[in-house]
């Protein structure tokens, strides 16, 4: 009996007793009376359950966005106005990618590595900014209240494992992280751009610094807006590494697979 990983063939069973039918070598053609076995694929159910969260968590908090007052402990405004945070948008286009590869996994397409790898890192780096910056520098403050729940740690969570997991045709391209850091150096350049042609505004919440970066003079800022960017692309290289290390044996079987053919 032989074995066919690439088309999802598990077995091939006899046609006729007595006899054993297999498939023409290096050939993906099935002969009359073959019986097929296909094999599911568990990674990608646990990658369409993982995204199918995604879109409900990120509606859900967004839906809690929209319709719940402003809190100032909380690092939010009152609805759409929230979407000025990285922190959200981030969120926001996690769920847009999720929703495409959903419809690409319904369809049997391949989705976009590359908008996985984009989305992953920008909610990884929420997490990351929340945890290890936000949370220490405002310690009173509940980072997780309302939305935020969702926003700061639920779904970035699942972003995370969703392009850990995700199965890729080899190794994914290095330059990928550099493209995946571009959304906190875009949005950084709007922030600070922002600040500089209409000032800094009012007290929190109208402020312009509504992150408080520039809250230790502006050479500080930079110097927090670059280690963001840096940040971001440290996340995507971890996330490609440990994808890497998930898809590691089945590439290798991949190349022998071609190997001989």
């Amino acid at each position: 009996m032989q074995k066919n990983k690439d088309n999802g063939i598990n077995d091939i069973a006899p046609g006729n007793a007595g006899s054993e039918n297999t498939l023409p070598e290096n050939t993906g053609e099935l002969r009359p009376g073959d019986i097929v076995y296909i094999k599911r694929n568990i990674r990608e159910d646990i990658s369409a359950a993982i995204n199918i969260m995604i879109i409900i968590f990120t509606c859900t908090g967004t839906a809690i966005m929209v319709k719940q007052p402003g809190n100032s402990g909380v690092f939010s405004t009152t609805g759409l106005a929230n979407l000025k945070y990285y922190t959200v948008l981030s969120n926001e286009l996690c769920l847009i990618v999720a929703v495409i590869w959903t419809v690409f996994y319904v369809f049997d397409k391949r989705s976009f590595t590359l908008l996985k790898l984009i989305a992953s890192s920008a909610v990884s780096l929420t997490f990351v900014i929340v945890s290890c910056f936000l949370g220490p520098l405002y310690p009173d403050l509940d980072m997780y209240a309302g939305g935020n729940r969702y926003f700061h740690l639920i779904v970035p969570i699942l972003g995370m494992l969703d392009f850990i997991l995700l199965e890729t045709k080899g190794k994914v391209p290095f330059k990928y992280t550099f493209i995946a850091a571009l959304t906190s150096l875009i949005y950084g350049s709007v922030y600070l751009g922002n600040i500089f042609i209409n000032g800094m505004g009012g007290e929190w919440p109208d402020t312009n610094d509504w992150y408080g970066f520039l809250n230790w003079g502006l050479p500080a800022g930079f110097l927090i807006f670059a280690v963001i960017v840096i940040c971001n692309f440290a996340v995507a290289c971890v996330l490609r590494w440990l994808n890497i290390l998930v898809n590691r044996d089945r590439n290798t079987d991949r190349s022998k697979e071609n190997s001989r053919q």
